[in-house]
């Protein structure tokens, strides 16, 4: 069990969905947002889009049709929070 525990851990680490860590949107390019959504993958609604460089709360991370999508809050403003891909996700 603890192995199991250890393997998740590093797998979420190396997912940039450290619980409780700052971190900021990198690579949704200069002309496209970033999702937040309700719930943790592309069938959930939008909540808004977010440009690359915009600061962020993670909390924490599931998976969903094998992405990893993490509940983050606004650094500005932590009462907007939502998911988003961890794939888009840089630790600050």
């Amino acid at each position: 069990m603890r192995t199991h525990f250890a393997a998740l851990l590093a797998v979420l680490i190396t997912a940039g969905c450290a619980v409780g860590t700052a971190a900021v949107v990198k690579g949704a390019g200069p002309d496209d947002l970033l999702k937040l959504r309700k719930g943790p993958g592309l069938n959930h609604d939008i909540i808004i889009g977010l440009p690359d460089g915009t600061r962020l709360s993670r909390q924490n991370c599931v998976t969903n049709a094998g992405k990893v999508w993490c509940r983050v809050s606004l650094a500005e403003k932590p009462s907007v929070s939502g998911y988003v891909s961890a794939d888009y996700l840089a630790v600050r």
